[in-house]
């Protein structure tokens, strides 16, 4: 069962207000919650990045947005299952280029 959903957006120095813009305007757009720019490497993700959490019913809305408004930004989104590794080796869904995720904190 899906309980809901997070989109990571990845961002470097040079793009970082970009994706701040992206974030903002989808936490005002759809009412999901924003998470902290993280300028550093956090979690298993091998770039800077924010998270984006919303519910199952908000997929259909908040990823065809992102799709169209990401620019050149990568975004890396999974579901909510209870199952860490599974939500973010098998259910993985990228817009960009695919990054190397560190997994071993899931047990991979």
């Amino acid at each position: 069962m899906i309980t809901g959903y997070h989109s990571h957006v990845y961002f470097d120095a040079d793009s970082i207000e970009q994706a701040r813009r992206l974030c903002q305007a989808a936490s005002q757009k759809f009412g999901i919650q924003m998470g902290r720019m993280h300028e550093r490497p956090v979690g298993p993700h091998p770039d800077w990045s924010c998270q984006l959490a919303y519910g199952p019913e908000q997929l259909n809305q908040v990823l065809p947005w992102l799709a169209l408004n990401r620019g050149q930004l990568v975004i890396f989104t999974h579901p909510l299952t209870g199952n860490d590794l599974h939500d973010h080796r098998d259910y993985a869904i990228w817009m960009g280029a695919i990054r190397p995720l560190d997994l071993s904190m899931f047990g991979a």
